[in-house]
């Protein structure tokens, strides 16, 4: 099921309702990371790091305050991104989740509940600081693991499998389970969901391709919610 759910999210990234969606969220994600730099440079200006360990001093110029902060937030893009663009991502879920159904699931559209902005917001704020949290407690894991090639990367897909399968499935199922519905579907899906959260951040790893990766999130989430509750329906061309 979920990897039937990945061939038709990748179908659906050709439709132009999602690329257009694409388009804007991937702006406003490269916006946040840009106000990001902006304030570090000017934090960092006049720094003095040699302060923190020894009595010298070498305060940070213009050039030198620039490219730390550059080079901060090239760090903070490679372990932030998946955290920022599915917060990010959550503004769009709405119209993301109606153009699949549009194309897929026209009778569950008709009876979806739209989250709304503030209901968006709210869960994605949830889901950022979930990734955030989950990553900062993986950290000295990641570290460690480090010297063996690729275990930083395989526990960097497994951790944040855990937290986008949950948090994709549950924006999905917001839109049309109740409280105790959403909670019985979340359980009943444990496995799919982080296999469906896994290839997500599989994807978020790949170079150039990541940036594909929430709204691809979104629409697997959005056919194996539909495909798990109607498996005999076969979704429309």
């Amino acid at each position: 099921m979920v990897m039937r759910a990945f061939l038709l999210a990748i179908g659906d990234l050709g439709d132009r309702r999602v690329l257009a969606i694409l388009g804007r969220s991937l702006l406003m994600t490269l916006l946040i990371f840009a106000g990001i730099g902006v304030a570090l440079g000017f934090a960092l200006d006049g720094a003095d790091p040699c302060s923190l360990w020894s009595d010298d001093s070498c305060p940070l110029g213009p050039s030198a305050s620039g490219f730390g902060a550059f080079l901060l937030t090239a760090i903070g893009l490679w372990f932030l991104f998946p955290a920022i663009a599915i917060g990010v991502i959550s503004a769009y879920m709405d119209r993301i989740v109606a153009a699949v159904e549009a194309r897929h699931y026209p009778a569950a559209l008709a009876s979806a509940r739209p989250l709304g902005w503030a209901g968006g917001a709210l869960l994605g704020l949830r889901s950022s600081l979930r990734v955030i949290l989950y990553n900062l407690i993986a950290l000295p894991f990641y570290i460690l693991l480090l010297v063996t090639g690729v275990g930083t990367v395989l526990l960097f897909v497994a951790v944040n499998g855990v937290a986008f399968g949950r948090d994709l499935g549950e924006m999905v199922a917001a839109r049309h389970l109740d409280r105790a519905g959403r909670r019985a579907w979340l359980r009943e899906t444990r496995g799919e969901r982080a296999l469906m959260g896994a290839i997500t951040t599989g994807v978020f790893v790949l170079p150039v391709v990541n940036l594909l990766a929430p709204v691809l999130g979104a629409a697997m989430a959005t056919h194996l919610l539909q495909l798990s509750r109607r498996p005999e329906a076969p979704p429309a061309a």
